[in-house]
């Protein structure tokens, strides 16, 4: 799988460990959920980076104690067809204030990356180079939206209002 990012095709530092296999005594680990609940407090004592793969269908209430203990959080979309991973980023960017690697995973598709920009992923898991190009396009393409949402960009209003604010401020 290519990684897409910060708008770049990046080259994937972390392993992905399945569950029931052995962990790496060094080196960057992306891990499935239950498996990091388990040893949560163990694998924080680790010297390198850690990530979780956090399906749709588990509360995040269950990961949020281990924020700050995490530098990935990969969301997973099993089917394009649903969205819960969206919630998911939103709620780990505007509640819960998660400044790490918000990766999507899984069925991740062309049409709807502007949607996972604007919900607060900074990195996509895609299947095919052609994507994988055309992600990091897009990513540079649109530089202006009307909605405010998790990425943290100034929306087209607040852009306008801050214009006006500064116009006046030198009459």
């Amino acid at each position: 799988m290519r990684l897409v990012k910060q708008g770049r095709i990046a080259t994937d530092i972390f392993l992905h460990v399945a569950d029931g296999a052995e962990l790496p005594e060094d080196g960057a680990i992306l891990i499935p959920a239950a498996r990091f609940l388990e040893n949560a407090e163990t694998l924080s004592q680790r010297a390198d980076k850690i990530g979780v793969i956090w399906p749709n269908n588990r509360d995040l209430d269950d990961l949020v104690p281990y924020l700050d203990r995490v530098v990935v959080v990969a969301l997973v979309f099993p089917s394009f067809r649903d969205g819960r991973a969206y919630s998911q980023a939103r709620l780990l960017r505007e509640r819960y204030g998660f400044k790490g690697e918000l990766r999507a995973t899984g069925q991740v598709l062309r049409d709807q990356f502007v949607f996972m920009l604007r919900a607060g992923f900074d990195a996509f898991e895609v299947k095919k180079d052609a994507d994988a190009d055309a992600f990091a396009e897009t990513v540079k393409r649109y530089t202006v939206f009307y909605q405010p949402t998790g990425d943290g960009r100034v929306t087209a209003l607040n852009r306008r209002m801050q214009l006006r604010h500064s116009e006046s401020a030198s009459q």
